[in-house]
């Protein structure tokens, strides 16, 4: 008896250790007791007598590990701020919130993302788990809160369909299917932004009106509550193709950009800016002053056509894996070159990354590689390493590719290939890699010069276009996944052209935003800016200039690293640290190079 209290003990300590090592706060304090009392710096764990199986384990980590992300992610200050009225939405709210934090520690450690599938799978199943009090309740409240639950989760985790759940509440997913996902891109791409999340969820849940929801389920039937549910299934199935036919569109909020002035809505500098700091602790304000100098000389007529899109909504699955087949045929040989190129920056980071890591401590990330003896014997003690400061350490690369109809062929071929490549090679080594596109949706000017032609073509109306700029990877997503993506620059038709200066205003807003503490940009462009529209009305050098105003801010006034490769063309005269390349077919050698150097360097802030 006594061996199995120390082992309980030794747990408790282990479980301890994790959730002060995850939520990096130190001095938080963690009970045993009631899950109920919680507080903004302190935990509370269920209370833990007997350690029956596995499963009981694996479920105490789970909700030691939301616990943890939640002091790591969840600020109560925010969340109190955006809380909407009413019992069940702010029960609904919290759900949500719980969900955010989760899906973020989910994809930053492998370790937590398996516990609390583990645990979900084992809820769902009404399975021994710690919080199962709630469900026995029974009531028709409790139901709404795990049917919400589980249709937020299958959003954000991609989780099968839980066909258990109580068919009662079909009208009321109908009326969230309706309110989500014309939101859904945008939580998602604003996950690790609390404020603007909340601000979202909060609107969503107070315009399904919940409460009357409610009254309204508590007239189904029992019988018709807890029926078989198989004639369901086929509704589900045609509710779940419609899903992915429609699938969330991620957009950038033009007030996270740093902004341009819309002459055709009058709109003044001063309106568009508030002085809130986003995750990064940079502020809009500090944006504008940044980039305020450069802004006064250049002019947007209208930014309303202007599109944020992922490659993935650009085309279909079909098309795109189409595209990705044929790129991988045209590039084979040169492929392999840059494969063997790229191991070898792979192994030079691996090599300084192996010895990096303390291993067999008390506390810091979990060594799974010594959890079989756990696993075998449950007496024995978990494991922790901790990772030894290193020059790469917490590293994003953004890589800006020019999509310019002049990069049409061998060009946007082998920058597509490389990237590709490049992005799987950092992806091994820890390095996250987002991959930005940059064009224009119309040939001469779209919709912006048609506004303008309407209104009588005022004088120096700035930029006379409309831009697409495209994701076509970002930086939290894993290369699997959209690996099929990169094909997209092959389309016919996508390449048209290339207005940089706000493309890398784009780039430098979503890197700037990021936690990481080193953060490199790369561009790869075939020359100088170039929109027929836009220069027919302004001066010939009006692009050109405000490329350069940009790219001295950024050099100038922040610390992401700007490194950009010039295919065909001298860009030296916009950056300070760029490269030439006469022939396309050793862009891979000159990106792997210009990494290698990168972080063979001591990182140096500005």
């Amino acid at each position: 008896m006594k061996k199995e209290e120390n082992f309980l003990e030794d747990f408790k300590r282990a479980l301890i250790s994790t959730i002060k090592s995850i939520s990096q706060q130190k001095d938080c304090e963690i009970k045993f007791g009631s899950p109920d009392k919680v507080s903004d710096k302190n935990v509370n764990l269920p209370e833990i007598k007997r350690l029956e199986n596995l499963g009981d384990i694996v479920n105490v980590r789970a909700i030691a590990d939301s616990e943890a992300l939640r002091l790591k992610y969840s600020n109560k200050e925010i969340f109190e701020l955006y809380k909407p009225k009413g019992k069940i939405a702010e029960k609904l709210y919290k759900i949500a919130e719980k969900i955010r934090y989760e899906k973020i520690g989910s994809d930053e450690f492998k370790g937590i993302k398996k516990n609390i599938s583990t645990a979900f799978n084992a809820y769902k199943n009404k399975n021994k788990f710690v919080y199962k009090n709630d469900l026995e309740k029974n009531n028709k409240e409790v139901l709404m809160e795990e049917k919400f639950d589980n249709y937020l989760r299958n959003l954000f985790f991609n989780l099968e369909k839980n066909n258990k759940t109580s068919p009662g509440l079909k009208k009321i997913k109908k009326e969230w299917d309706k309110n989500f996902k014309k939101d859904i891109g945008l939580l998602k791409t604003n996950l690790r932004n609390q404020e603007i999340f909340n601000q979202i969820i909060s609107k969503i849940i107070s315009n399904i009106n919940i409460e009357e929801q409610k009254n309204s389920e508590d007239d189904i039937s029992d019988k018709e509550r807890f029926e078989n549910i198989d004639n369901n299934e086929d509704q589900e199935r045609k509710d779940g193709k419609a899903d992915k036919e429609r699938e969330e569109q991620e957009l950038t909020v033009a007030a996270d950009l740093p902004e341009t002035t819309d002459l055709s809505e009058k709109n003044s500098e001063e309106d568009k800016f508030e002085e809130v700091e986003d995750e990064s602790g940079i502020s809009k304000k500090k944006y504008r002053k940044i980039f305020s100098k450069d802004q006064k000389k250049y002019k947007v007529y209208t930014n309303e056509f202007d599109e944020f899109i992922k490659a993935e909504e650009l085309e279909t699955d079909e098309e795109l894996l189409r595209l990705r087949a044929s790129l991988d045929q045209q590039l084979l040989q040169l492929k392999n070159f840059i494969s063997k190129l790229a191991n070898k920056l792979q192994r030079k980071l691996l090599a300084k990354q192996n010895r990096s890591w303390e291993f067999d401590l008390e506390e810091g990330t979990l060594d799974t590689s010594k959890l079989t003896r756990v696993i075998t014997d449950p007496f024995n003690s978990l494991s922790f390493k901790r990772e030894k400061q290193t020059e790469f350490k917490d590293t994003l690369v953004t890589i800006l590719i020019d999509n310019s109809g002049s990069m049409r062929g061998k060009p946007i071929s082998v920058a597509a290939v490389c990237t590709d490549i490049l992005s799987r090679t950092l992806e091994k080594c820890s390095v996250k890699v987002e991959i930005l596109g940059f064009t224009t949706k119309h040939w001469k000017g779209g919709s912006s010069r048609e506004k303008w032609t309407t209104n009588e073509k005022p004088t120096n109306p700035g930029r006379l276009n409309d831009l697409r700029h495209i994701i076509y990877k970002s930086a939290d997503v894993p290369w699997r996944q959209i690996k099929n993506n990169m094909g997209l620059m092959l389309k016919e038709g996508l390449l048209k052209e290339n207005i940089d200066g706000e493309a890398l205003r784009w780039a430098f807003s979503k890197i700037s935003k990021r936690k990481e503490e080193r953060k490199i940009l790369m561009i790869i462009s075939d020359g100088a800016p170039v929109d027929d529209s836009t220069l027919s009305a302004n001066s010939s050098d009006y692009l050109e200039n405000d490329l350069k105003n940009t790219v001295s801010s950024i050099e100038k006034l922040s610390s992401v690293e700007l490194v950009a490769i010039g295919i065909g063309h001298d860009v030296t005269r916009y950056y300070s640290r760029a490269v030439k390349i006469t022939d396309v077919q050793d862009l891979g050698d000159v990106m792997i190079n210009q990494l290698g150097d990168l972080f063979s360097e001591k990182k140096t802030l500005h």
